[in-house]
């Protein structure tokens, strides 16, 4: 007889930042596909790019459900999107940032929502910078992403009269 392992359960948050209206129905296929049932998305124009969609949508689902969303999206280049997951037991939160020019970014995030660098990444940075402090300083901000941050940032806020989705606080 075996038994069953519980799974641990999770949520996030996918930021769809900028798409072409024709692959928004895509992206919801998608997360319909990873999630195992039926979504409600709601797009609607980005002020930030004219011609493109965006949404936020709030899922809840096994550890690793992150994870699967991203990789759902991958090959879609032309898509500037995030997606969260929560931190939950024995399971660190992550974030996965991409834009069309820089590509896929991942992070792993603390509960309070801070971009964790392990200490092999701190060792090899050293190494590689050489003694260097502008080569530590770019090798480090590659670590948080902060290419992506700025990038993305001019997408992140909704248009005048739009809701503005926060994450909920973990603790």
């Amino acid at each position: 007889m075996s038994v069953a392992m519980p799974h641990t359960q999770t949520r996030g948050v996918v930021f769809i930042h900028s798409a072409p209206a024709a692959l928004c129905p895509h992206i919801t296929w998608a997360l319909e596909s990873v999630l195992g049932s039926r979504v409600q998305v709601d797009w609607i124009k980005q002020p930030a790019a004219p011609g493109l969609m965006r949404m936020e949508f709030t899922w809840h689902g096994p550890a690793g459900t992150g994870a699967r969303i991203t990789s759902a999206f991958r090959g879609w280049d032309n898509l500037r999107y995030e997606v969260t997951e929560e931190p939950s037991a024995g399971t660190d939160g992550s974030r996965w940032s991409h834009t069309p020019s820089l590509g896929i970014h991942h992070a792993t995030v603390s509960a309070s929502g801070d971009v964790m660098v392990g200490e092999n990444h701190l060792r090899e940075v050293m190494k590689l910078a050489q003694g260097s402090p502008e080569a530590f300083k770019d090798m480090v901000d590659e670590l948080l992403g902060r290419d992506w941050d700025g990038e993305l940032e001019p997408f992140r806020y909704a248009g005048e009269g739009h809701n503005v989705r926060w994450l909920h606080k973990v603790g």
